[in-house]
């Protein structure tokens, strides 16, 4: 289980636990937590689950594929190299700790 901050667009921060084998969407979803739309329900086929990685975390995760750098294209304003999707974001313990912002809008 992780410990994950999601951070409203307006400052307001939602720290949750998310049990491990779960997506960082889902433990948005789960916990009700206002940002993370997920109109595709984590099949990567949108990005209205887009967020900003807090710079201190950006090296610690997995790499972005292929399909997940193609979605970014569409996310509002995407940041090269703090923009993730977090449908494709699996929770371990290696992300206890992890902190997310969301973009002022879903597109």
């Amino acid at each position: 289980m992780a410990k994950i901050t999601y951070i409203e667009h307006n400052g307001t921060e939602h720290t949750v636990e998310v049990p491990n084998g779960l997506t960082v969407m889902e433990g948005a979803r789960d916990n009700g937590i206002p940002g993370i739309e997920a109109d595709c329900g984590g099949a990567c086929a949108c990005s209205t689950c887009h967020v900003y990685v807090h710079p201190d975390w950006v090296e610690k995760l997995p790499a972005v594929d292929a399909m997940e750098e193609d979605m970014l294209d569409f996310a509002y304003q995407p940041d090269p190299k703090r923009s993730r999707l977090t449908c494709q974001l699996k929770v371990s313990d290696k992300l206890d700790g992890l902190v997310v912002q969301m973009p002022e809008k879903q597109i």
